[in-house]
């Protein structure tokens, strides 16, 4: 009779297949070959009786009965995570590996320089930062710590505001001294401007190009902010840039900062499984602490913070 000789680990690559959305994928994240995953989501159909995924041009994805088979693994992991973190992490400690997915400014300028203070306040845990110009997914475990430009609308995510940030419009002195200064915003039109690529744009809160003026239209695009920046530094043209990146650059010089300023946000997104772990909290709190000394850094009120 199907189900009598159920093994519960074959959840694990239940798990990893529907997170990874590829065999390929799972064995990669779990450390085995691409015919053991095979092997043991075989089996577990099997066991069950049920098709668990289809597979599709896209990848391969979660039937109706894998879906309902996936919320059960889900709750499972979520106990055995709370009794790490209740009992194995009472007598460790923050130990073991702990991933923060940023944004590629925030994670490069901002966290990077910090981070080995929190390593060296914790020996036993190792530190991977995931410095990205794209989102990071909590839910297929990307990372154990996000930070987002938005809450979450979906899924079992917590967040946390971090701080508002400020950008504004910066040029390299050499360009400016080449180019003339920039006095309005009609007069923009007459320079070459640096910008997302449009299609790459991974998150609305970056496409500020609009507001700036909107029959702007950037010469050079990256999907980079910090490829953009080195654009800039280098006499390229003008560029929206955060405040905390702009203004810790001396060649770089604001340009219309009282006509053109834009606010947005930083938010910390756990994972509600993950968040009371002894390393994703310690992780959480570090960042938090950081950026609350550092808020007036981000605001532009105050000079660049020195970790």
């Amino acid at each position: 009779m199907a189900g009598l000789d159920f093994e519960w680990s074959d959840l694990r690559f239940l798990l990893a297949v529907a997170r990874a959305g590829s065999l390929t994928g799972a064995a990669r994240q779990l450390g085995v070959e691409h015919s053991t995953v095979s092997r043991r989501i075989g089996a577990l159909e099997t066991q069950l009786g049920a098709k668990l995924f289809d597979r599709r041009s896209s990848g391969i994805v979660l039937t109706a009965q894998g879906e309902r088979l996936m919320t059960a693994a889900e709750s499972m992991e979520a106990l055995a995570l709370t009794a790490q973190s209740e009992i194995a992490g009472a007598n460790l400690g923050v130990s073991g590996t702990v991933r923060i997915g940023a944004p590629d400014g925030f994670g490069t300028f901002f966290l990077a320089p910090r981070l080995g203070a929190f390593s060296r306040q914790h020996p036993a845990l190792e530190i991977q930062l995931l410095a990205m110009p794209r989102l990071v997914s909590l839910s297929k475990r990307e990372a154990d710590i996000a930070i987002s430009l938005s809450r979450p609308k979906e899924g079992r995510l917590h967040a946390r505001k971090l701080t508002d940030y400020r950008l504004g419009l910066y040029a390299s002195r050499g360009y400016l001294a080449a180019h003339g200064t920039i006095e309005s915003r009609a007069a923009l039109m007459r320079h070459a401007f640096i910008g997302y690529i449009d299609d790459l744009i991974y998150a609305p809160e970056l496409d500020y190009v609009p507001l700036v003026a909107r029959e702007l239209r950037p010469r050079l695009k990256s999907s980079n902010l910090i490829a953009q920046m080195q654009a800039t530094r280098a006499g390229a043209g003008v560029c929206v840039l955060p405040c905390f990146m702009g203004a810790a650059e001396p060649d770089l010089v604001p340009v219309l900062p009282q006509e053109v300023t834009l606010t947005r946000t930083f938010y910390l997104i756990t994972h509600t499984d993950m968040r009371d772990l002894a390393r994703v909290r310690a992780a959480a709190d570090f960042i938090a602490a950081e950026v609350t000394q550092a808020k007036g850094y981000f605001l532009g009120t105050e000079p660049a913070a020195t970790p």
